[in-house]
């Protein structure tokens, strides 16, 4: 009977799809087995059990399982005779088994074994993102997510390659045609064990095949029209402007779900670069610190020295050393400041630079060190609003999340927090300088995170209708009425300008008057700075209607923007599209060509720089999420170069988060004062007086 059970040896590709009831196994394997003009395997065990219920009104028994098993199996087995490079069969003998084990709580060992024995080159798990369609054999339909999770359990304990197939029917049908095609054409070879490991961290294949294309061959870079300035772009408020949009945004607030969003998992190991220089190279026993400074030009480190006493963890650091190092009070200045750059820096004491900045002493308020999470949580009670109370969101690595916990269940307030971490789908594999898959030192794939702009997940899986978006490091220890002021005025022009995008898009549908598009056509020319075709006021009614609908149903963000006094980052833009197209975004050097001069001019004119303090709005006017993942530029990522144990990489990363990621949102530029922007890029960034005491 066991050989019965046994699949036979063949050249050809064997797909097998594996899925709960109802979830498109069978409809997928007969579109895939036309489209490849070959065999497709049905579920022997549908007939089989359809002529028991016909003939005698009995349903499925565990004495029924063995002959459905043969019968599996030879109807695999015979058609490989007639197969063209695959076979796609709509189940396999571990459904079998699954079957059995969660209708009567045992399998047979003869199933158990041969399941786990027989093999496929791929398997295609089919997602319960369809609708249930019930037969006189299936169970009940709120059974299939449970189901679904011990499929995929099971595939993954037992080193199964597959890959979960979502979306509708043709959606299905085109993702899973796109990977057989290059299974055929094996320009890129996965073993069976590399597909499990890209299912493991739910990788999209087309969209990994994706990026490994962009990172071959490149993507196109931005192409600035030019820079966006006070009165070409970018708002300046009066004062009387100012307080109408915060006494705006202090009155409606309540009508809106409000959080704020802070990106927050980065380590601060940049931070420290120059103490990490020298904690590495300097030799207290053979040289001084004033020397290492005038040899190596480590000015840095020289300030930071002067202001050590001035910085929050300073007596903490002292103290520390005083009870490690014996004698630490008779050292001398030299030997002194270099533990405590030790304690600073080293895994087993503070560890400072490989923690998240989140975490980090930044301030110091009435004797008690202060961190910028307790900065954003008092910003956050200051202009969020939801039916729970303030609220903020994390994104954290895994690693430090129980940390950031601890901060926040210290600080006695009523803020809602919640954490997310970078999802490993958005993950982009490296190549090495052949264009062939990097691997790790244990022959696994390598992949490397993508980037900031994977964060666009994160922050579409909020529900707020408005996300405030700022990172980690932009905290004061002063200027707080300014920052929480300017917070207001941004959010209360956001409300003001989504007020009249809702309201167009509500009645559009039924404005006849060429006059009142002639209005819209006007305000979304000289408020939004969007652009449309040069003759659309020529166009008939309903195609100008039409025309404005999709051009302002999509997410809207007011960007603050500071003047730029020389930090490195990105700026306000016009940009030109290969449409001829011309919208503001927030334009990084990496995104465009530095090689031409023109380009190069035009960067280099910016007035105002991105200080990533951002106001959202999430919802449409129907009130309904929209799916951010359909207004990013994927043609605006870029390809890094790393060294990992020696050798050469490159990967893609992905468009940042407030580049290429909102690249097709309706953007606004507001001036707001330098006092708002505060960042922390290097430990002595906090000796400014922002983070000192007035």
């Amino acid at each position: 009977m066991e050989e019965k059970l046994k699949q036979h040896h063949t050249n050809i590709i064997r797909i097998a799809l594996c899925g709960p009831e109802s979830t498109g196994k069978t409809t997928l394997a007969q579109q895939l087995a036309t489209h490849y003009k070959t065999q497709w395997i049905p579920e022997f065990a549908r007939d089989y059990l359809q002529q028991k219920w016909d003939n005698n009104k009995e349903i499925c028994q565990p004495n029924d399982l063995i002959p459905i098993a043969i019968g599996q199996m030879a109807l695999e087995n015979s058609a490989l005779s007639k197969a063209n490079k695959f076979i796609f069969c709509d189940t396999t003998l571990l459904v079998t088994k699954i079957f059995s084990e969660t209708h009567y709580g045992f399998c047979d060992p003869v199933i158990a074994k041969a399941a786990l024995e027989n093999t496929y080159d791929l398997i295609l798990l089919t997602d319960v993102d369809i609708a249930w369609v019930a037969d006189d054999l299936r169970d009940a339909a709120d059974t299939r997510f449970k189901e679904f999770e011990v499929y995929k359990n099971a595939l993954k304990e037992n080193n199964m390659p597959f890959v979960i197939v979502s979306g509708n029917k043709e959606e299905r049908f085109l993702k899973a045609t796109y990977l057989m095609d290059k299974m055929i054409k094996n320009s890129i070879e996965f073993s069976k064990y590399d597909l499990q490991q890209i299912g493991d961290l739910d990788i999209s294949l087309d969209e990994l095949y994706n990026k490994i294309n962009f990172t071959v061959n490149g993507g196109s870079k931005i192409v600035l029209h030019r820079v966006a300035t006070i009165g070409d772009g970018i708002q300046n408020f009066s004062e009387e402007e100012s307080n109408f949009y915060k006494d705006f945004f202090d009155k409606k607030r309540a009508n809106y779900t409000i959080e704020k969003f802070v990106p927050a998992s980065g380590a601060a190991t940049r931070m420290f670069k120059f103490l990490i220089d020298f904690y590495k190279k300097f030799n207290p026993e053979s040289s001084s610190i004033n020397a290492y400074i005038n040899k190596e030009k480590a000015y840095e480190l020289s300030t930071f020295f002067v202001g050590l006493e001035k910085f929050s963890f300073y007596n903490k650091l002292v103290k520390f050393c005083e009870r490690e190092f014996p004698g630490y009070n008779q050292l001398s200045q030299d030997l002194k400041y270099y533990y405590l750059v030790k304690v600073m820096l080293e895994s087993q004491y503070f560890n400072y630079s490989n923690k998240p900045k989140g975490l980090l002493p930044f301030h110091n308020i009435n004797g008690q060190m202060s961190t910028p999470v307790h900065k954003h949580l008092k910003e956050a009670i200051a202009y969020t609003n939801t039916p729970e109370g303030p609220k903020v969101h994390f994104t954290v690595s895994k690693e430090f999340e129980e940390d950031f916990q601890r901060i926040v269940s210290d600080f006695e307030n009523n803020v809602q927090v919640s954490y997310s971490n970078q999802k490993h789908s958005t993950d982009s594999l490296a190549l090495d300088m052949e264009n062939d898959p990097f691997r790790n030192q244990d022959g696994t794939l390598h992949f490397r995170p993508g980037g900031h702009g994977a964060l666009i997940e994160n922050l579409n899986d909020l529900n707020s209708d408005i996300v405030f978006v700022k990172n980690i490091d932009n905290v004061s220890f002063n200027h707080f009425k300014v920052i929480v002021d300017n917070k207001k005025i941004l959010g209360g022009y956001l409300m003001h300008i989504q007020n009249r995008v809702f309201d167009v898009l509500k009645n559009i549908v039924f404005i006849n008057s060429r006059s009142e598009i002639l209005d819209i056509i006007k305000f979304v020319k000289e408020q939004l700075h969007l652009s449309l075709p040069p003759d659309i006021e020529s166009y008939g009614i309903e195609e100008q209607k039409l025309r404005l609908y999709k051009t302002l149903n999509r997410p809207i963000r007011v960007c603050g923007m500071v003047k730029n006094e020389g930090e490195p980052g990105g700026g306000p833009f016009w940009v030109k599209h290969p449409n001829e197209k011309i919208n503001m975004q927030i334009v990084e050097s990496s995104q465009i060509d530095m090689n031409n001069i023109n380009q190069r001019f035009v960067f280099s004119q910016s007035t105002h720089f991105n200080p990533v303090d951002l106001v959202c709005s999430l919802k449409n006017y129907k009130g309904e999420k929209f799916n951010l993942k359909n207004y990013i530029d994927d043609q605006t990522g870029f390809v890094v170069n790393k060294t990992v144990d020696g050798r050469d990489l490159k990967a893609y990363e992905l468009p940042g988060l407030w580049n290429g990621a909102m690249a097709k949102w309706i953007t606004l530029f507001v001036e707001v004062p330098l006092e708002t922007f505060n960042p922390v890029k290097t430990i002595n960034d906090l000796l400014k007086p922002a983070h000192q005491h007035e």
